[in-house]
């Protein structure tokens, strides 16, 4: 695919005005109040497991409105005292799929929690256990429009709450530092951690990847893939209901929450990426709150880095953390 954006040096210059409601704070203060009025405790369970290097725990914790939310808790067998921690956020249709798929940030001596995301797990990859007991009115297929209507029943509310609950819930495990606790996720995953990371104090370390979620004006205008072209097939239809799509999704926008994030970070982004275009990627970048850098894949498209970005990824955050 030819560049269809911005030249990277006006991409390192694009500050963009996006829209940012002037309750955000105050709507994300009173839903994060809410979620952790929930009574229920994270609850661990161990898995049998053929991997002998590897200890391998289900863990269930409660997410918006107290719902169970699962994740995989890895620990590397054999090691003693509290560790570093990893929360790691899935990408657009997959699950939390099965342990031995998800192994690089165990074994590079973290403990390790992927959290499944909620209705989703159907698309690709070994498959969800989240379901998602929320109705919504009309909606594409797929997750963008479900609850369009309303910030406070889109299904991203429902995601980025489960996605601070599950940092909350790692650091109340025996095994874990609560002050060396990192996120990162690619695509959808890294919106996710990008939220998670504007919504939570403390974290040490922020790694979106090939963000999804940000500036959703431009995205839908400039990208004919899905899942932004959800949003186009919803407004294709619902002609009239333009301005308030745009009002929701300014609730869920990875620039707003950016802008809140203070933990060191490292974005990546792929200069020919169809999926997530790289203005919307330098446009949270460049809003950043903290100290942030980014990794540019010239010649790649939405897979970045790929497994090269994961061996930069683990050099930086040892760095941040010594």
């Amino acid at each position: 695919m030819p560049r269809f954006d911005l030249s990277l040096p006006e991409l390192r210059e694009y500050r963009p005005q996006v829209t940012e409601p002037a309750d955000f704070d105050d709507f994300w203060r009173r839903t994060l109040a809410e979620a952790r009025r929930s009574p229920t405790e994270p609850r661990l369970t161990r898995q049998e497991s053929p991997l002998t290097q590897v200890e391998v725990f289900d863990l269930v914790f409660p997410g918006f409105g107290g719902q169970p939310v699962h994740a995989w808790y890895l620990l590397p067998a054999g090691t003693t005292g509290r560790l570093p921690a990893m929360v790691e956020y899935n990408g657009y249709g997959g699950g939390r799929g099965l342990p031995h798929e998800r192994l690089a940030w165990v074994t590079a001596g973290y403990a390790y929690l992927f959290m499944d995301t909620r209705g989703q797990g159907s698309v690709w990859g070994s498959g969800g256990d989240t379901p998602d007991p929320n109705g919504t009115g009309p909606s594409v297929p797929g997750f963008m429009t479900r609850g369009i209507e309303s910030p406070h029943d889109h299904y991203y509310r429902r995601v980025y709450t489960d996605a601070v609950r599950a940092i909350d819930a790692i650091r109340t495990l025996d095994r874990v530092d609560p002050a060396r606790v990192a996120v990162c996720g690619g695509s959808q995953g890294g919106g996710i951690a990008l939220a998670a990371a504007g919504l939570t104090d403390g974290l040490a370390g922020v790694l979106p990847e090939v963000p999804f979620l940000c500036h959703f004006e431009r995205a839908v205008g400039m990208t004919d893939e899905d899942p932004y072209q959800e949003i186009v097939r919803y407004l294709s239809v619902h002609r009239n209901r333009t301005e308030q799509t745009f009002r929701t999704l300014s609730y869920l926008d990875g620039v707003n929450f950016a802008a809140r994030a203070t933990a060191p970070a490292l974005f990546s982004v792929g200069l020919l990426d169809p999926v997530c275009p790289p203005s919307t990627v330098f446009a949270a970048f460049n809003r950043y709150g903290g100290d942030a850098e980014i990794e540019v894949y010239p010649f790649n498209q939405h897979e970045g880095g790929g497994g090269h970005h994961w061996v930069r990824q683990a050099a930086w955050l040892e760095h941040v953390l010594s």
